[in-house]
């Protein structure tokens, strides 16, 4: 009997090995929207936030009113939703799996109590949710994220990096223990230390003034993302996007979208540049999540916390070779943001939860094959 426990984890094991084998996935790219909330994701821009109000509502000035519902209104939301995110809806979710439309029975959640940024990206890179994380506080991280975990495995040493808009994200991936590639926010390089793209990158952040003191632009970071993959060539790479948040909390519905569109133009564009290149093409995988919701009303839209009715509630995408093409799901069991940073390592062939007891486990529906019929419970 002493051997039984043995027998079943080398059964549990070859299991594993044996989808690895299976996997066409070799490469995935986490893409993370501060705050983008899973309303306007399925449902499409909202109406009722497209007003001049500065107080309630979306702040919209008078004038710009008449092309930004041109630009984003239409009859259905499914309308409005391809208006606002065409590739994800047009090539992503099509071919992929989208989690999180409440109206459809698929919600998803973060486990954290807070609901801000520093405890969401903390649970969906680690896997759990870190009840001494309270705040956006930028202490180190003292848990050990899935980059740098899969960081130190041999097949992927040296080819994990990262790219954020918050300069937070520095004690979040905890640079200084996990020595991970990173370009942020108000990165000031020692010269010859970067590349000359990320270097005259650096320079225009200098000269153009942020949206607030820890946050710039996403064009700098899908530009620095784009020269990071042609530097480096990850297997496996964090793309930390942030305008839809700043804007969110400004007031400026308006900004909100137009930002979410460029996101998505953004990953459209580095999608393509991947499937051009031999390494990429047909091995990679996308994953796509937030790090919270938001409030719901025309008077808290704008924030998000532990005070903010349903800033809980987030969305989760995937799509590649190995994820079954299943669509928009509808009536399942609930998600969790926890799931992000196993299912990430699933994809990779490794199973995240033996060497991190505490993280839940993987969405298995987005795994096919062998792992795909597994049922893993949560904890």
């Amino acid at each position: 009997m002493k051997r039984l426990p043995c027998v079943v984890a080398l059964l549990s094991l070859c299991t594993v090995l044996a989808h690895a084998a299976e996997l066409k996935t070799r490469n995935v790219v986490l893409v993370t929207i501060d705050g983008l909330r899973w309303q306007e994701v399925f449902r499409g821009a909202e109406e009722a936030l497209m007003t001049a109000d500065k107080t309630t509502g979306g702040g919209v000035s008078s004038g710009a009113l008449p092309a930004l519902r041109a630009d984003f209104l239409a009859a259905t939301p499914q309308e409005r939703r391809q208006k606002l995110m065409p590739f994800f809806w047009g090539t992503l979710v099509p071919q992929g799996q989208a989690f999180g439309n409440r109206d459809a029975g698929s919600p998803a959640r973060v486990l954290n109590a807070e609901h801000v940024s520093y405890p969401g990206y903390n649970e969906l890179l680690t896997g759990a949710p870190d009840a001494l994380i309270t705040s956006n506080a930028p202490i180190p991280n003292r848990n050990v994220t899935v980059l740098e975990w899969l960081n130190a495995r041999p097949d992927f040493k040296g080819r994990v990096a990262a790219a954020g808009a918050w300069n937070v994200f520095v004690p979040i991936l905890n640079i200084g223990r996990s020595r991970l590639p990173l370009f942020v926010t108000q990165q000031q390089s020692a010269p010859g230390s970067v590349s000359p793209r990320i270097a005259e990158i650096e320079g225009w952040m200098n000269d153009i003034p942020p949206i607030s003191s820890t946050e710039n632009f996403d064009a700098f970071v899908y530009h620095a993302t784009v020269d990071l993959f042609d530097t480096y060539k990850p297997r496996v790479f964090l793309l930390a996007l942030g305008e839809p948040d700043e804007w969110a909390h400004a007031r400026r519905y308006d900004r909100y979208l137009y930002s979410i569109q460029r996101c998505d133009r953004f990953i459209k564009q580095l999608w393509e540049k991947l499937q051009a290149l031999p390494q990429y093409r047909g091995t990679t995988s996308i994953v796509l999540t937030p790090d919270h919701g938001r409030g719901v009303t025309p008077d808290d839209w704008t924030s998000h916390g532990k005070k903010v009715p349903y800033s809980e509630q987030t969305w989760f995408a995937v799509y590649g070779p190995d994820t079954p093409a299943l669509g928009e799901r509808r009536n399942r069991p609930e998600m969790h943001l926890a799931q992000v940073a196993p299912t990430v390592a699933a994809l990779l062939g490794e199973t995240y939860r033996a060497p991190v007891p505490d993280a839940v486990g993987p969405v298995t529906d987005v795994l096919g094959g062998a792992a795909g019929n597994q049922a893993v419970p949560l904890r």
